[in-house]
């Protein structure tokens, strides 16, 4: 079986300047203190595009998409603003901005996102857990939240996709959301997170990823495989992205970096070389749509891969 030689999009990545005091959940832990990942003391420096451009210059990547990386509530157009001064190389070609969905002015700052041609969904993390240290959310129960799913349905409208980012244990909530939302396009982050690594939790994960791929329209980011595996090997990781691919197919799933987050456990090269090693029991097209163009198709990025390969296998 062939490898595939040809363009990469990275669908799933952080940029950051913290001298602008915009990131507080990377400001607020100067101590090196400790989230479900793990100490995150190593990623609180500036993240720019120079630096993401150095981290992956050896995987042919062509396009970016930058995912909301934590910016403060009061301003989160400023993110998508400001992303405006780091757009080269093809880095935030697209975005997924940060809008609170339960924040009373949600739908006008939905709209403000909108009216820009690079913002082509949102992300409101619901990832929530009784140990504060493991949430990202403030509260349980977003997805079913009247007010919430009012302000999803408005960026839905608008023809926005949504990032979902869950535990394992939120995704039967998770199904109900989709289900009432066919319209919506759902892309499910870092393999449906499996954070709770004993057998009964990895078990809740599997059963979870199988059902909500039955859903069509939701697709899968392999991304960050390392987050909740910090002594992972090879074999560990490939357990994790081969069941995602097993229940979503190659036409529904597409690997991401999660840099610099993921940095904390792995390095760039590490990770696409364990997402080549997996991808080679597959077709080339098959490798094309995880490398490529589901990413394309989800995000609108609107790239010619082919026009891109400059005659590599592709």
């Amino acid at each position: 079986m062939k490898r595939y030689a040809g363009p990469v999009i990275d669908p799933h990545h952080h940029l950051w300047d913290l001298s602008l005091g915009r990131h507080p959940w990377l400001a607020a832990k100067v101590d090196g203190g400790e989230m479900v990942y793990g100490s995150i003391q190593a990623i609180q420096r500036d993240y720019l595009s120079l630096d993401y451009h150095r981290d992956a210059a050896r995987q042919n990547i062509v396009a970016t998409v930058h995912v909301e990386a934590g910016w403060s509530d009061d301003d989160p157009l400023g993110e998508t603003c400001w992303l405006d001064s780091q757009r080269r190389g093809g880095v935030a070609h697209r975005v997924v901005a940060r809008v609170p969905l339960s924040h009373p002015d949600a739908i006008a700052r939905i709209e403000a996102e909108a009216a820009r041609h690079e913002v082509v969904g949102i992300r409101d993390i619901v990832s929530w857990d009784e140990n504060p240290d493991r949430s990202f959310a403030t509260r349980p129960g977003l997805m079913s939240d009247p007010a919430w799913r009012e302000a999803l349905a408005a960026a839905s409208g608008l023809g926005l996709s949504f990032d979902l980012m869950l535990y394992p244990w939120q995704m039967a909530e998770a199904l109900r959301l989709v289900a009432d939302f066919p319209e919506t396009f759902f892309v499910l982050n870092h393999c449906g997170s499996p954070a709770d690594r004993t057998e009964d939790g990895m078990r809740r994960w599997r059963d979870g990823v199988s059902a909500l791929a039955q859903a069509p329209n939701l697709r899968i980011k392999i991304s960050d495989p390392v987050a909740y595996d910090p002594e992972w090997t090879e074999e560990s990781l490939r357990l994790v992205i081969e069941h995602c691919i097993e229940c979503f197919g190659p036409q529904r799933a597409m690997f991401a970096s999660d840099f610099p987050v993921a940095g904390l456990h792995a390095t760039f090269d590490e990770i696409y070389g364990i997402y080549r090693n997996v991808a080679d029991g597959f077709t080339l097209d098959e490798q094309a749509a995880l490398f490529f163009d589901v990413a394309n198709d989800t995000y609108r990025l609107e790239l010619d891969r082919l026009s891109l390969s400059n005659g590599s296998d592709a």
